[in-house]
């Protein structure tokens, strides 16, 4: 399994902001994208920004997360306090967070709802701005204004991909493959998220995204 998952990908131009932040694209180089996408990964604790003046798109800036709560695995309930695996988009802009900044995720979506066998799966995921987290993905004060600012700017749906790794990484490939080994239950739903991960690398643009009658996610 973890021979599929590797991906050799490479960055062309990386420098090093002073809060360290790191920026793809030209640091001083303002920007205006028409489209905006953010990626996470949970293991590696990181949070990536794309953006897009066309169809593809270019990263722009990863972030270090600063805190968020649970593990391996997807959120299923209310109070498991895990942040979710799977495809989002934000749908709503809280300026008035007590968390200084947040945005809203349409969790849980429809494949959220055919998997979990629980009633109650909980909801109100956040990104947001402070260091503390239940389920949510604090981003720290400083790069929850610019992850925010540049979300608000865009008049198209800011789509969010979470995934539970980095698969480029083949450290996280094996973390990955040990939790799975202990929740095989798991391998169908992250071998599908895997397909959604794997569309944007090949095509550096966002795939149309349905879901089945079984919860299973299909990439176009």
């Amino acid at each position: 399994m973890i021979k599929k998952l590797i991906l050799l990908l490479s960055l062309i131009v990386i420098c090093l902001s002073s809060d360290s932040f790191i920026t793809i694209r030209d640091c001083n180089k303002p920007i205006n994208p028409k489209r905006v996408y953010i990626r996470v990964f949970k293991y590696e604790k990181e949070l990536e920004v794309w953006v897009s003046d066309s169809i593809e798109f270019h990263l722009y800036k990863k972030y270090p997360i600063c805190f968020l709560s649970g593990t391996f695995g997807p959120k299923r309930k209310q109070g498991d306090l895990q942040v979710p695996e799977g495809f989002y988009y934000i749908n709503r802009f809280n300026p008035y967070s007590q968390y200084h900044l947040s945005l809203g995720l349409n969790y849980p979506n429809q494949s959220d709802r055919l998997l979990s066998r629980y009633r109650d799966l909980g909801g109100q995921i956040y990104i947001h701005g402070n260091c503390v987290s239940v389920g949510c993905i604090a981003m720290g004060d400083v790069a929850i204004e610019e992850i925010y600012s540049l979300a608000k700017s865009v008049t198209d749906k800011v789509e969010v991909h979470i995934f539970p790794i980095n698969y480029k990484y083949t450290s996280s490939l094996v973390y990955l493959d040990n939790k799975i080994k202990s929740r095989m239950n798991l391998l169908e739903f992250e071998k599908n998220i895997f397909e959604g991960y794997l569309f944007f690398e090949e095509n550096q643009r966002l795939p149309d995204i349905t879901i089945d009658s079984n919860g299973l996610y299909l990439f176009q």
